[in-house]
């Protein structure tokens, strides 16, 4: 997970050379800015219609099914994923999604509406690898990659601000409004980008097509996916808390009434650490290992989350927050350095585990936000957050159990069996 400094570093290495790279970054930070918007709205307009939490789960994690899905059949749609269409019919549908969201009443209304959200955001990631693999040599992705996330982040991190200023006392037009102002500057940056950037692209693309023998493929994921587990379920719990922020964390923040207008603050100190933990987290990851750092670190974010269900001060329950998210901010570097570690040491299966990592990454994201539903119903909102606390103190637990200090994909796999 990129951070602040990576954006200091990438400028001091390039300085102003990769000037589309820059207008990319700033589409990227204006269009997070309008999803982060409609992310934190999404749950308040579905609770507006009626339904229970738990429907609101079901609902916003049909988003990530619809992504999935689309990310699986995509190659068969488009023979071609150049960025430019990609992004051309992304806008398209980012300007109807506010409106079918805005205007849905039932329950099938708006589950098309996660599924419009679902397929404009892996068209965004198609249109992301695309542009950075036309304009960057291959040893300059992961500088470009990282410098893009810098943006998105930012973006997700000013957008809980604004609507939290709009929401205030009631859901209304505005917070819909203001996503579209963001949307449109988002394009304009697009438009330059796109007159600015006349060729195709300098770097040749050799697309592959799609998996024909489903099943040996499926056989070698299973292989690796037993061998490097605990770091997969780690990914897969990391990504159940963050969805789990943003399904309920609005509903949570929107009820503290004692801070009105600044209820937004409550998803930025969820989301701040991520992009300050940057600075230190690689001394700490050299020093005790990257797993241990990662299972540690939910360990301990997991516990400061547990005095939530004591709270009643707002202020208060917002430092809690922001102190449990340091800590699971330096969870995701610490496990992704271990990633990245398997894939420079095996790298004949670079695919297959990056495919694992996103497989379980969007599981996450899919039982996330039926869970937080689920437990939010039973238990209440706040009081969710500290359930989560409690199973993410356990996951940890188990995890720095069962997990051997070393993991060699490549001689584990070499040593079973055919």
């Amino acid at each position: 997970m990129p951070t602040l400094n990576h954006l200091t570093n990438y400028f001091n290495k390039y300085g102003l050379r990769r000037k589309p790279f820059y207008a990319f970054g700033l589409m990227i930070l204006f269009w997070s800015i309008f999803d982060g918007i409609m992310s934190y709205v999404a749950p308040l307009v579905i609770e507006r219609g009626g339904l229970s939490n738990t429907m609101i789960g079901i609902i916003i994690g049909t988003s990530s099914v619809a992504g999935a899905l689309f990310d699986f059949i995509s190659c068969r749609i488009f023979k071609n994923t150049f960025y430019k269409r990609m992004f051309m019919i992304m806008f398209v549908l980012c300007l109807a999604y506010p409106l079918i969201l805005l205007k849905a009443s039932s329950f099938l209304v708006f589950v098309i509406a996660m599924v419009i959200w679902g397929i404009y955001y892996d068209l965004k990631n198609i249109g992301e690898f695309d542009f950075v693999s036309r304009k960057a040599k291959k040893k300059e992705h992961s500088d470009s990659f990282g410098l893009i996330q810098v943006f998105q982040s930012l973006g997700y991190l000013i957008a809980p601000i604004f609507v939290g200023l709009l929401v205030a006392e009631e859901l209304n037009w505005e917070p819909f409004a203001l996503s579209w102002i963001f949307l449109l500057i988002s394009f304009v940056f697009f438009a330059m980008l796109y007159f600015m950037d006349g060729k195709k692209g300098k770097f040749q693309i050799t697309r592959a097509k799609c998996q024909r023998s489903v099943w040996l493929e499926a056989g070698l994921w299973k292989k690796i996916g037993h061998i490097i587990f605990p770091v997969l379920a780690l990914t897969l719990f990391l990504n159940i808390i963050d969805s789990f922020f943003w399904t309920i964390g609005p509903l949570f923040a929107e009820s503290l009434a004692e801070i009105h207008r600044f209820a937004g603050f409550f998803m930025t100190a969820y989301l701040l650490p991520a992009l300050l933990v940057g600075w230190f987290v690689g001394k700490v990851t050299r020093k005790y290992g990257k797993k241990k750092t990662a299972f540690v670190s939910l360990m301990i974010g997991s516990v400061l989350l547990l005095p939530l269900y004591l709270t009643n001060n707002p202020f208060l329950i917002v430092v809690e927050v922001f102190a449990a998210s340091i800590f699971l901010a330096i969870s995701w570097p610490a496990i992704n350095g271990a990633y990245a570690d398997y894939i420079s040491e095996t790298s004949s299966y670079e695919k297959e585990i990056e495919t694992l990592e996103d497989f379980y990454g969007n599981l996450g994201y899919i039982f996330g936000p039926i869970l937080a539903g689920i437990i939010s119903d039973k238990v209440g909102n706040g009081n969710a957050f500290a359930v989560l606390g409690a199973m993410g103190f356990f996951v940890a637990i188990i995890l720095l159990l069962i997990t051997p200090k070393r993991i060699n994909v490549e001689k584990r796999l070499n040593g079973a069996p055919q």
